[in-house]
């Protein structure tokens, strides 16, 4: 009888993995078998010899029909997790979640959906904490069609899971699975996660959000990709560079220049270029350290420039007029030097009266001028030089009527903000050009619209996707802008032309957010799909996927000299990204809700942060990129995350950040009763 059941297993097993030959070669020993009184005999003392194998076979077939084994073999795998050794349990906990969702997603894809479903509520609360957005998409897969027809659970089943572990973690999992047998657990690890394992103790409770990552797209697909060469450096002949080779006439034209009206600022000069050059104490006098900004400015700056790669433009820039270029020379001479014990000033932008209506918020580059975004498919602008005349101390966003002045209230009297009206539904995202004389906006209308800050009038409608636009930003240098959609796609578009110069796809799911590199031959996007990739925008190809994160992604910031890329997510986690190599140099972990908004210092010394938990974060960029893991593991500082400082506010969730070309953090957000 145990016989009979064992053939009936091994058939059936071929037959469902289509196994053709192999079905037939055994249909026919089976009919010789029975012809053959002696061949039984045989057959019968190999199955008795071998215990284990039958053991095995019958196991095997079992798990293909009984949903049980399923809920078994994960319950019993979770208490021993749970009962290991505090030094190698957080790394077996990883282990769970991937076992845990391919588990359910089996027992939907072999029928038993009332079981999969118990299985499903009677778990998932292990996992609510870290992927509770997974497990609300999952929580959808209702049939076995769905399995194939929602995206994210088609590419869990055909992709593989990264988890680092260590090579006594590893030991100890695989002693466990073969002691107790259980095939049904060492089935699903085996197809479904890939071990990177390491030799030595286990890694750190800190190191947790980089040792493991749901794959969509397969990492061995982004380490081709990766390998692309990529120019990350500065463009050649900037103003940067020309200030630098110009250093050692600007100490003289700044004396006669007269902009500081102290008289004592040619000893305050030479005390700053003597400490620069000397590398003086740290603690000194608040003036030394405003008004020797200028010559201690402009070396930091040009050693950090001098340290960058030059590379040529591949797009044709726009020539920069000459009164502009003066002026923002001038703003690099008297640009403040920032490091982790020189922190910058913040002016803060609180929005009030929106009524949960704003969306977004935009800040020119000097922090003049400061645009909003509304559900009621308006923009609206603020002039900071015309609102302190008002006497204004915040900004109103409540919707007065204006049928025809932009400037005039409901009850005739001017208003703070200047009101632009074209969108057809709620706008998701401003930009305003480097010189602050244009300004973009995106909506659900699946339009981008061209503003004329000096006239104030719609100039162009963009049109070209089909699908709500969450994001457009400038580049750099202005002229061009990209556009982030719904429809997955990243659009490059000119303001001379109607229609967009390239088509950027690849991406699994909408596209939240889009960044310029600072020499503009390159785009980073950041997707719902939880990666972050590097387009070159002459070719439209992508030549980085950087891969890390457990939610979406919703801000991302290029550092001033083009090295690193920063990026946050849903959840709140932020990491720093070699674009060199594609791979993160550390995550920057402190915030509790949303990052909307990232900012790199002028120099690139510090990253801020804003956040929906309603703080800024300023990041010691320096000390956590520098530091290699190796370093910190054999000093014992597992800690890579150098927050400087949290700046919280009452209650008003961070929209926007920006640092003025003078290293002035700009800020804005909606004060909010619900925070």
């Amino acid at each position: 009888m145990e016989e009979e059941v064992l053939d009936k297993a091994v058939f059936m097993y071929l037959k469902k993995k289509g196994f053709t030959q192999t079905e037939q070669i055994f249909q026919q020993e089976q009919q010789s078998k029975n012809k053959n009184s002696s061949s039984s005999i045989n057959a019968t003392d190999v199955s008795l010899s071998d215990p284990d194998l039958a053991k095995q076979i019958l196991t095997f077939s079992q798990s293909e029909s009984i949903p049980a084994l399923y809920h078994d073999g994960y319950s019993k795998l979770r208490s021993w997790t749970y009962s290991s050794l505090d030094l190698y349990k957080h790394e077996l906990l990883r282990v769970l979640y991937p076992v845990f969702i391919h588990c359910f997603m089996d027992l939907i894809a072999k029928g038993h959906l009332q079981e999969a479903r118990t299985f499903f509520n009677s778990f998932r609360e292990d996992h609510e904490m870290m992927h509770s957005r997974d497990l609300t998409k999952l929580e959808g897969v209702l049939s076995p069609s769905h399995l194939e027809e929602m995206e994210f659970a088609h590419s869990l089943r055909q992709s593989k899971v990264n988890i680092k572990i260590c090579q006594y973690s590893y030991e100890l999992l695989l002693q466990y699975l073969h002691k107790t047998q259980s095939i049904t657990m060492l089935g699903i690890i085996n197809e479904h996660i890939n071990f990177q394992v390491s030799p030595g103790q286990p890694s750190s409770i800190s190191d947790d959000a980089e040792a493991f990552s749901l794959v969509g797209s397969g990492q061995d697909a982004a380490n081709l990709i990766n390998q692309k060469e990529i120019h990350w450096g500065l463009l050649e002949d900037s103003l940067e560079e020309r200030l630098d080779k110009a250093g050692g006439l600007l100490s003289d034209s700044e004396k006669t220049e007269g902009d500081a009206k102290e008289g004592d600022l040619d000893e305050n000069k030479k005390k700053s270029t003597e400490g620069g050059k000397q590398g003086g104490p740290l603690k000194k006098l608040k003036k030394d350290k405003v008004a020797g900004a200028a010559g201690k400015g402009a070396r930091g700056e040009g050693e950090k420039a001098s340290a960058a790669p030059r590379v040529k433009p591949e797009l044709t820039l726009p020539t920069i007029p000459t009164d502009v270029e003066h002026s923002i020379l001038e703003d690099l001479r008297n640009r403040v030097q920032l490091s982790n014990s020189t922190l910058p000033s913040v002016s803060f932008y609180t929005f009030i009266n929106t009524h949960n209506g704003l969306n977004c918020s935009s800040i020119s580059h000097d922090g003049s001028l400061v645009a909003g975004g509304f559900s009621d498919s308006s923009l609206k602008v603020w002039d900071m030089a015309k609102l302190g005349r008002m006497g204004s101390s915040m900004l109103q966003g409540e919707n007065d009527s204006a049928p025809n002045e932009n400037t005039l209230g409901s009850n005739g009297g001017k208003r703070s903000y200047t009101l632009y009206q074209g969108h057809s539904g709620p706008v998701y995202s401003a930009s305003f050009s480097p010189l602050g004389d244009f300004l973009l906006s995106s909506s659900s209308d699946s339009t981008i619209r061209l503003w004329s800050t000096k006239f104030n009038a719609n100039i162009v409608c963009y049109k070209g996707h089909n699908y709500p636009v969450w994001d457009v930003q400038f580049s750099p240098f202005g002229h061009y802008f990209a556009s982030a959609s719904h429809d997955r796609t990243v659009r490059i578009w000119s303001m001379d032309r109607i229609q967009p110069l390239r088509i950027l796809a690849g991406h699994l799911s909408d596209v939240d957010c889009v960044q310029w590199h600072m020499n503009c031959n390159y785009i980073a996007t950041g997707s719902s799909d939880k990666t972050v990739r590097l387009w070159d925008v002459q070719s439209g190809e992508c030549i980085r996927i950087f891969i890390g994160h457990r939610s979406m992604i919703l801000s991302l910031a290029m550092s001033p000299d083009g090295r690193y890329m920063a990026s946050g997510d849903e959840d709140g986690t932020i990491m720093m990204w070699d674009v060199s190599n594609g791979r993160c140099v550390t995550p920057l972990v402190g915030h509790t809700s949303c990052v909307w908004s990232l900012a790199f210092s002028c120099e690139g010394s510090l990253l801020a942060s804003g956040s929906a938990d309603s703080t800024v974060k300023l990041w010691d960029v320096n000390t956590s990129a520098k530091m290699p893991k190796s370093e910190e593991t054999r000093s014992g500082n597992t800690n890579r995350l150098r927050s400087l400082k949290t700046l919280p506010t009452k209650s008003t969730p961070v929209y926007a950040l920006r640092f003025s070309r003078r290293n002035l953090l700009f800020a804005a957000g909606a004060l909010s009763t619900n925070v």
